[in-house]
This record gives structure tokens, C-alpha cells and sequence, in this order.
């Protein structure tokens, strides 16, 4: 009894200190308060019915005979648009402050919506060793099925939220990307509805251009209803190697030694300062030596780039054992780590062992409870930017993006970039090791302004033939913006697809730009 009313009268209290500092306050400058009480229980609410619908519907085999049906719904829908005269673009349904962008989906409020229930998966070919998924399922939901039935992804993007029709319409990276690419690298077919509501699939042989055509695109060529992604077998654990690294050069040096080497699996980097970062290299196996298993993936356990900040303090290199799906979403728990700006005592070992097992919270409820304070606060204060860039250019990168924004740890990760059409390949006709690097945080730059910080790094970006990720705030103007991409093949399909009427032109859709 004596609990019940100590409890309450904490409530009531807690409602008071609201009332008098006001909603807004407490959300900006104590947000972790609401973070903990509110979108860490619904977050694990959300992902156990996602997970137990997607484990039920590939059990009953009920989604291949239900995704005809969706995909005939999609169908009409479009058409229905076209004879009503196609007034307006048009763009999925799905809301958005559900996508892992963090940007601000206006257009769904002036567009022709159209809806897509579709996040199955809806076959695991083992002979010809691919999988077959809806745009919608996760990578969250992929890896629980494909490792348990002994088979995972090549490249299988860090966060359990990224969708697949995210990856292929934006683009995927992970440490495995310096053998197979980047994820529209892997993919081997997709399926969309286009403008005129026809149903066309594309592959490397079949309406080829379109194949090329679609990744990067942001869903302005048509609707992705189904894709076909390459799968590889599983095996249990990943021998993980830790590698301090101290000075610029030396970092840039080993790190592209270690990408160049086709027997690391995996390869990945994090920056903590200029001079000072962790290099890792892992292979997979069945077997792990006892004594040195790490299962980070357990709630109690310390964010992983703290663990891997730890190395730091020594100046030898130290292996361990993890559990493959637990190293595939190492960063997920911390969002990388962005999460200790939303709840600085997070990794407190005390959080950990009684809250860790409900983090991290949904960045689409992180983004739809956010309101216009945060917003813009984040857009002027915090940096969100993937950057790609050629290999050989990969000390000066981090020379311009320390002088610019100051944000440290950064994420380094490999990958190889095939010669070829679309909007993304190298500038001449051999395939090139390019590098994602990944800044998350808040800068330490003095003369930081977010439209002029970020056009200083998006014009050495283009300079080395680089590209930046689309799912962050990109500043450039329609022709900074085709001088980095490669419009040819892309403006050339919207014309003879009719889709110039039915959809905005990627740039309108992204850019910062074009939306003021």
C-alpha cells in the first residue's frame, strides 16, 4: 500500500514539474524522460507484433497467395489515378515518419497516396540461393529467418528497421561490402508497378535498364512490389580482430590494406578522434574458442563502440567470438551512437542490466514525437551524413570533415563500387574501392552552420567523385546534384515510362533546396 502511494504520489509530482515548465521544455531538454516512460515500452510492443506476424505468415505459407492479391490492389490504385486525369504525383502510403530518413516527408500530404501493405517474406530459394521479399520487410526480420535455416545476406545493413524497399530505392552498406558492393549489388530481380499500372519485372538480362535504373532512385520510377536478393550460407560465429591504430596516415594506410584483402569478411573502422582509431577484421566460422565469446547483443552488455573504444588503452590487437546475428546488428542497440544524446546515462551498467533489454526505442517514434523544436534543433546542431568516397582519398576526406564538422567517432566502412550505368558507379570503367564515412553527432566546430558545413563537405565530396547518401539532408542545387550523380540513364527511362507525370524527379523529392 505504502508503494502504491509513494508511486503515485511520484506521478503526481512528475505531472506538476510538467505543468509548470512546460510540455515543450521537458521534451527538448529532458527528453530521455519521455524517451524511457513512453517510446522504449511501445517500441518493444512494435516489434513483437512485427515479429510474430512475420514468423506466423511465413509458417502458414499464406504470402505468396496474398501478395498477388496486394500487388493486383496496387495496381488498380494506380490506374484508378490515371483515369481520375493524374492531377497530382503520386507516392506510397506509407506514413512518413515510419522511414528510417530523417527528414520530413511533406509530399505525403500534397501527393496521391497509394497504399502497400507489404512486408513479407515470400520465399527462400535455397538452389538458387535467393530470397524473395516484399518491399517493406525489415532487416530485423530477414536476418531472425535466414539465420535460423542456416543462410544469411551478403550484405545485410546495420539497423533492424532498414527496409528492403528502402535499401534498393536509397542504397545499403555493411562491413561485408568491400567483396559484394553496396546492397543494390546483391539484388538479382526486382518487381514494380509503373505509371500506366503495367507490372514489369527487371533483372540484369531482362528490361535491363530499368534494373540499373532503380537503385537511388527514391521510388520515382515506379512502385516496388517484390525483390529477389542473393543469400549465402550462414555459419555460427564471427572471429572478430580489433586493431588499435594511432596517426592519420597509419589509419588510412591499414585500413585499405585491410579492405583489399578478400579473406576478412568483414571489415569496418571507427575514428574516435584524428589520430586514434579501432580497425576490425572478422571472418565467419562454427567454432569459438571458449574463453573468448562475446555475446554483445545481450542487454547488459556495453554499447558496442564503447566496447570497441576500449582497445584504444592498449597497443596490441585482440580477437573475439560473436554470435553472426548479434555482430550484424552490433550498432543497433545504440543507433550507432546517437543514443547517448537522447539518454546520456545509457550505457550505465545499471541502465543496462534493468532497461537495456527494451532499447533502442523506434526511430520512426523518436521522429514522430519529435515535434518542430527538436527538429530544427537537430538540423542546426547535429550532423547526419554518410559520405562515399574513393578509397585513395580517404586521408584528405577525414583532414576536410575534422576541419568542417568535428564529429567524432566516425564510421568507417569499405566497399567495392562496380563500372557500370545507373546513377552511382566509378568515373572510369574499372570497378573502385570507395569508403562510407559515417558522422553522427553533435559539432565541435566553433563556425558550424548546417546548410554551409554540410555544402562545404558535398563540394569535396564531388570533387573526388564521390556521392552522398540520400536519406540525410542534402543542400546541393539541381546541377551540383547531377554533376555528382549520373542522370543519363535514369531521365532518359522517366521520359520513355511516362513517369515525369506520375512521380517527382528524385532532386524535387530530396532535396533541401527544393523543398524552401
Amino acid at each position: 500500500m505504502y508503494a502504491l502511494l509513494f508511486f503515485a504520489g511520484l506521478a503526481l509530482s512528475f505531472l506538476l514539474w510538467i505543468r509548470v515548465k512546460g510540455l515543450d521544455h521537458v521534451i527538448v531538454h529532458h527528453r530521455w524522460i519521455f524517451v524511457c516512460l513512453f517510446l522504449l515500452p511501445l517500441s518493444v510492443l512494435f516489434d513483437v507484433y512485427y515479429h510474430v506476424r512475420g514468423w506466423l505468415i511465413f509458417k502458414m505459407c499464406s504470402a505468396p497467395r496474398l501478395h498477388d492479391q496486394r500487388v493486383r490492389g496496387i495496381q488498380r490504385q494506380v490506374r484508378e489515378w490515371k483515369e481520375a486525369g493524374g492531377r497530382t504525383f503520386m507516392c506510397t502510403g506509407r506514413p512518413g515518419w515510419l522511414t528510417m530518413s530523417l527528414r520530413v516527408g511533406k509530399y505525403k500530404k500534397t501527393h496521391k497516396n497509394i497504399t502497400m501493405h507489404m512486408m513479407d517474406i515470400l520465399e527462400v530459394d535455397t538452389q538458387r540461393q535467393v530470397v524473395r521479399v516484399e518491399p517493406l520487410a525489415n532487416m530485423g526480420q530477414v536476418t531472425a529467418l535466414l539465420n535460423s535455416i542456416g543462410w544469411t545476406l551478403p550484405v545485410l545493413p546495420e539497423l533492424d528497421d532498414l527496409t528492403v524497399g528502402g535499401l534498393v530505392m536509397g542504397t545499403g552498406i555493411e562491413s561485408s561490402s568491400h567483396i559484394y558492393g553496396l546492397f543494390q549489388h546483391i539484388c538479382v530481380s526486382y518487381e514494380l508497378v509503373l505509371a500506366d499500372g503495367s507490372l514489369v519485372r527487371c533483372t540484369e538480362e531482362e528490361n535491363s535498364d530499368l534494373f540499373h535504373a532503380v537503385p537511388w532512385s527514391c521510388g520515382t520510377l515506379g512502385f516496388l512490389v517484390a525483390a529477389e536478393i542473393k543469400i549465402v550460407p550462414a555459419k555460427a560465429w564471427v572471429k572478430l580482430r580489433y586493431e588499435p591504430v594511432r596517426g592519420l596516415e597509419d589509419i588510412c594506410r591499414r585500413f585499405a590494406e585491410a579492405s583489399e584483402n578478400k579473406e576478412n569478411t568483414f571489415v569496418e573502422g571507427i575514428q574516435f578522434s584524428l589520430d586514434s582509431a579501432v580497425i576490425m577484421t572478422g571472418t565467419m566460422t562454427d567454432h569459438a574458442e571458449p574463453d573468448k565469446i562475446n555475446r554483445i547483443g545481450l542487454h547488459f552488455k556495453p554499447w558496442f563502440f564503447k566496447h570497441v573504444k576500449s582497445y584504444l588503452t592498449g597497443d596490441h590487437s585482440e580477437v573475439e567470438y560473436i554470435p553472426l546475428r548479434q555482430y550484424y546488428h552490433r550498432h543497433t542497440r545504440s543507433i550507432f551512437w546517437e543514443l547517448q544524446d537522447i539518454i546520456p546515462f545509457g550505457n550505465n551498467s545499471l541502465f543496462r542490466w534493468l532497461f537495456g533489454w527494451m532499447v533502442p526505442p523506434k526511430i520512426s517514434l523518436l521522429k514522430l514525437t519529435q515535434g518542430e523544436t527538436i527538429r530544427r534543433l537537430y538540423e542546426q546542431h547535429h550532423v547526419v551524413q554518410d559520405m562515399l568516397i574513393p578509397m585513395r582519398h580517404l586521408q584528405a576526406a577525414i583532414a576536410h570533415f575534422h576541419q568542417e564538422i568535428n564529429v567524432y567517432p566516425l564510421w568507417l566502412c569499405p566497399f567495392l563500387l562496380p563500372s557500370g550505368r545507373g546513377m552511382v558507379h566509378p568515373k572510369g570503367q574499372e570497378e573502385e574501392l570507395y569508403v562510407d564515412i559515417g558522422a553522427y553527432g553533435e559539432p565541435k566546430v566553433k563556425h558550424f552552420e548546417a546548410r554551409a558545413s554540410t555544402r562545404q563537405l558535398e563540394k569535396f565530396v564531388r570533387g573526388v567523385h564521390g556521392f552522398q547518401m540520400l536519406y540525410a539532408d542534402v543542400y546541393m542545387d539541381r546541377e551540383e546534384f547531377w554533376e555528382m550523380f549520373d542522370g543519363h540513364l535514369y531521365h532518359r527511362l522517366r521520359d520513355e515510362l511516362g513517369c515525369k507525370e506520375a512521380f517527382p524527379e528524385v532532386y524535387d523529392k530530396i532535396c533541401k533546396s527544393a523543398r524552401h
